[in-house]
């Protein structure tokens, strides 16, 4: 037999035979429940003095009968506020899961969040958006309607380091026969807060350490500017550098004379627009990729970086939302 649940006629008919003293088997059998059925039904929702109200006890079993089987995630309410605020606001599940400690004292994980956002849609996204829940999917970076399971985007990033391998080095710095040939390297202090650059001569061991102001490449260049200056030029030969970040404006030292000077052009282009979300920022440079719907073909910013490119140069971008944009293209003054 097939379960049916208690209609409210039926609990109206359950709170008048009860005023009218009825018994429990003999309500069942003018309802055809079963007793047990009945006396369940009763016993959950007796309020103070015995007395059963029909409507209260409805209102209950159906709020009852939409959150069944479901685990509210996250802990509380505090902190549901704070990440569906968060979400909406562009932060990432990480980057929530990073700063909530600082910022209200909870301690929760990433896919703790995940689990919350995939979790308002029925069958983890592939039914329909559950009573009294919020579609928060369109809040995440890539908007997926349903959730890719753990490991399914594995392998599918190719490092590709902008710079020479190390193995295309000269030969002759690997015997260290010459002064002239450095190793640069940063070193994070504690709490990763910006540390120190080294450049250490691979002959004689000759080091400088330069403290750094911060964790981006402009303060690495300009620390490695400052004591590349007054050397010589023979004493310059060759630089070394992995391809962490904070190296990644390497290709500025192409252009770089015995007296430390830049010999390249660099113009900047300005305004004060709405600004790049930091979303598109990545991917403005990308062919066909375009802000503008069919308005737009995708291609000035990709046709743009590859003549700048085929000239040897650069071109880099800054931008926050609602202050504007900058554009930074260098351009060499001599070939090579």
């Amino acid at each position: 037999m097939k379960y049916k649940h208690l209609t409210i006629e039926e609990r109206e008919k359950i709170q008048e035979m009860l005023r009218q003293k009825s018994s429990i088997r003999n309500i069942a059998k003018t309802l055809g429940r079963s007793t047990s059925s009945i006396s369940r039904e009763i016993n959950k929702n007796y309020l103070n003095k015995n007395r059963y109200v029909s409507r209260m006890a409805h209102t209950k079993a159906l709020k009852k009968r939409r959150s069944r089987g479901r685990i509210i995630r996250l802990k509380n309410q505090n902190i549901r506020d704070y990440v569906t605020k968060h979400l909406k606001e562009r932060w990432s599940p990480e980057q929530i899961a990073g700063k909530i400690t600082k910022d209200i004292g909870e301690n929760i994980s990433h896919e703790a969040i995940y689990q919350y956002i995939y979790n308002q849609i029925h069958r983890d996204g592939y039914g329909y958006l559950r009573p009294m829940c919020e579609d928060l999917r369109y809040c995440l970076r890539r908007r997926r309607k349903r959730r890719v399971p753990k490991g399914a985007r594995r392998c599918q990033r190719v490092f590709k380091p902008k710079g020479l391998s190390i193995d295309d080095r000269p030969k002759i710095i690997e015997l260290r026969k010459r002064i002239g040939d450095w190793e640069g390297d940063s070193v994070e202090s504690i709490d990763h807060k910006p540390g120190i650059n080294t450049l250490v001569d691979r002959k004689s061991g000759f080091v400088f350490i330069t403290k750094l102001k911060s964790k981006k490449a402009e303060a690495t260049v300009l620390a490695m500017e400052e004591r590349f200056r007054y050397l010589p030029k023979d004493l310059k030969l060759t630089v070394t550098l992995d391809n962490g970040s904070e190296n990644s404006d390497w290709e500025k030292w192409d252009f770089v004379d015995s007296a430390g000077l830049k010999e390249f052009l660099e113009v900047r282009i300005n305004d004060t627009g709405s600004g790049i979300s930091k979303d598109d920022l990545p991917k403005i440079f990308e062919p066909f990729f375009s802000t503008k719907g069919q308005k737009g073909t995708g291609l000035g910013l990709a046709v743009i970086w590859g003549i700048i490119d085929n000239h040897n140069g650069t071109i880099t971008v800054e931008s926050e939302e609602g202050k504007g944009t900058t554009f930074i293209i260098r351009l060499p003054l001599s070939q090579k």
